[in-house]
Formats: C-alpha cells, structure tokens, sequence
C-alpha cells in the first residue's frame, strides 16, 4: 500500500511510530527512576534503613529531645528530615552522578523525552519515593507508639515540598559539577554531617551559642527546626522558612547556571 499526497502539497508522509505524548513520556521515565532507586540495595539502606535506624535510637536514647514533648514525637521529626536529605540528596545526587559518566545525560537529550523530561521524570520519582518512606516509616513509628497529629501532618507538607526543592537542587548541583568519584564521596559524608550535625537529629537549641547560629542558617537546620514546630510541636520560626526558601531558590539558580550534562 503506497500514501500519497494532495497535487500542490508540501507535506510528505510520516513512516514509522511516532512518540508517545509528554505526559506519557515522562511518566515511564519516573517510574522508571524509581525502579532503579527502589531495586539498589545500597540506595534503599540510605532511604529506608538508615531512617529507621534514626527513629529507633532517638526513641530509645535519651538525645535530640525537646522539652516537654514526648521523645516518639521528636524522633520522627529527625527521621522524617533524614529521609528527605536521604532521597533528595544523596541519592539523586549518586544516580544522576552516574548517568553523567555514562553518557546517559547526553544521549536523552537527542530522545523525545529530552532534558527538560528526564528532569521531570526525576522529581516525580523523588516525590514518589518520599511518599513511600513516609508510610513505610510512619508505620513503624506507629507500632512502637507515635500518634500523629493531622493538623501538624498538613503543615509539615509544604515544609517537605520546600525541603524537596532545597536538597534536590543541591544533589543536583553536586552531580553535575563533581566528577563521578567525588560525587559518591562527597554526598554520603555531607549526608552523614548534616544529619548528626547539622540540626536534624538535634535541635539547634541544644548546641553552644556559636554553633547554633550556623546551625540555622543551614538548609538541614531549618528543616529539622520546621519538622520539629510541625510533628513535635516545636518552636515555629520565620527565619527558618526564608532560610530553607533561600536555599531552594538558590539551589535551582544554581543548578540553572553551573550544571554540565557531560563529564568532559
């Protein structure tokens, strides 16, 4: 069977399968990418284990408490706050690290799904995956006691959105400026740092005058101090929503202006 064209026509016939449409494209990309996140047993200790981990031992010790409040409560506020850097940071920061040295940024943006796609693909599987933290381990907050407050769940959503864009944009940045070596060292020990010592295990309260201050202007220190206000009923602070919006904003600035799709 031939096609053929209307006499005085310029369009010529379209042979082979088109692309499937944007949305589509995109969607197969994120689930995708949370494939991979889910199926890499290394990735899933950094999203799940080691969140757990958190929960258990702030319970359990007597550390990183407010006063007055029960320690279930702060726990999970530091565990929920470790999930996210987890996800956001660490992992994005490994994966997309790797796509990069494997030419995988290059060649998507010769496909369909393109940069702007693979992107988006991206941040749908990190909210994915965050979803699926939250119940994995507010189910075992709920076993050993927590009850959770639907108004603070409410207000910790736009705290997490925030925080989302914050330490993606930061994983991003280090992916796509880092050498693939580097990558890999450079966020699990500024995952580590940030959550022993940056104010999300411990409230900015319980360190020395000096410290506390940097602790704040820290993108996990005004986490941790809004998950706390929000989940442990903490002290609810202005300055660590600008200072957590100031790091989002220049977080995707800067990944706008310094991030490399290739590794040479």
């Amino acid at each position: 069977m031939t096609t053929t064209t209307a006499p005085g026509s310029d369009r010529r016939p379209v042979h082979g399968p088109r692309p499937a449409p944007a949305l589509r494209r995109i969607l197969s990309h994120a689930g995708l990418e949370t494939r991979v996140l889910l199926s890499n047993g290394e990735q899933l200790t950094v999203a799940v284990a080691l969140p757990a981990m958190v929960l258990i031992g702030l319970w359990l010790l007597p550390m990183g408490r407010l006063e007055g409040v029960a320690a279930i409560d702060t726990a999970v506020a530091a565990t929920f706050a470790t999930a996210l850097i987890s996800t956001s940071f660490t992992s994005q920061a490994i994966l997309t690290g790797f796509d990069r040295r494997n030419g995988v940024l290059r060649w998507v943006a010769t496909t369909p799904l393109g940069r702007e796609g693979y992107l988006a693909g991206k941040i749908l599987a990190t909210l994915t995956t965050h979803v699926l933290q939250v119940v994995v381990l507010g189910l075992i907050a709920l076993v050993i006691g927590w009850r959770p407050d639907l108004l603070g769940l409410l207000a910790a959503a736009p705290v997490w959105l925030m925080g989302t864009v914050a330490f993606g944009a930061l994983g991003l940045l280090v992916a796509g400026t880092l050498r693939t070596e580097a990558v890999l060292a450079v966020s699990n020990l500024v995952f580590v740092l940030l959550v022993a010592a940056g104010g999300v295990a411990f409230p900015t309260s319980s360190y020395p005058r000096i410290l506390s201050g940097l602790v704040d202007l820290l993108p996990s220190g005004a986490l941790g101090e809004l998950l706390r206000a929000c989940l442990a009923s903490g002290s609810f602070s202005i300055g660590s929503v600008v200072v957590l919006l100031a790091w989002a904003v220049g977080g995707v600035l800067a990944v706008i202006r310094w991030f490399r799709w290739t590794d040479s």
